[in-house]
């Protein structure tokens, strides 16, 4: 998806994603990603989600990277941090930040601009299943060459038969996040819960199945390091 589709939907406040609580995988599962006491986690596509507070209140620096200036605003409104917000640029990112809480609004494609080398995990709930296919390869690409090998991370994902539904969300499958994160993490499914129950959207639009998954991602080192 371009940038502009995702700076329209918020600028429409058409943002049916975002949830007023912490994501319930998010919290059942972090600790099985064992991400570092104290490590910084980097937030792809991370919205205004209460989730980085989340994060935050479990002792990590939180690095959230998002497209949407208004989004990053809305964040840090809802916090009520919005007169404690401290600026920078690195590259084509601004970042706000409080309270151990950053937001570098920008492409997340630009990653690398970003200073990364003290990143410890990550967590995914909404970046995969945002992209197209095409753009999915390159967002593990970028995301595995960006961050330490040692980080680990916690990625959440939806499997459904996408011919009832079109994204996003899309659908990814566990053998799909295998193959993009296979040869720089070792993944480990923590979850595979039937979720068509709790979602009638897709009950409406015919969707005949949907899982919900949950995975560990654990750095490996090529051979040689």
């Amino acid at each position: 998806m371009e940038t502009d589709y995702w700076q329209a939907r918020w600028a429409r406040g058409e943002t049916g994603w975002h949830r007023p609580e912490a994501n319930p995988y998010l919290v059942q599962h972090w600790a099985a990603a064992a991400v570092p006491a104290g490590g910084r986690v980097l937030v792809p596509l991370c919205g205004k989600s209460v989730d980085l507070r989340w994060l935050a209140a479990q002792g990590h620096p939180v690095l959230g990277v998002e497209v949407s200036a208004l989004a990053v605003r809305q964040f840090f409104e809802e916090a009520g941090l919005a007169d404690e917000i401290e600026t920078q640029t690195f590259g084509p990112f601004e970042v706000s930040s409080a309270r151990g809480i950053e937001i570098a609004c920008g492409d997340f494609f630009d990653l690398p601009a970003l200073p990364l080398s003290d990143v410890a995990g990550f967590y995914d709930r909404a970046a995969l299943i945002a992209l197209p296919p095409a753009l999915r390869a390159r967002y593990a690409e970028t995301l595995g060459a960006a961050v330490p090998r040692t980080a680990r991370g916690l990625a959440i994902t939806l499997h459904y038969d996408q011919d009832h539904k079109a994204g996003p969300p899309f659908s990814v499958s566990p053998d799909e996040v295998r193959t993009l994160f296979g040869a720089r993490f070792a993944v480990a499914t923590l979850c595979d819960d039937d979720v068509l129950d709790h979602n009638p959207g897709f009950q409406a639009a015919g969707v005949p199945w949907l899982r919900e998954h949950a995975f560990a991602l654990t750095g490996i080192r090529s051979a040689g390091e």
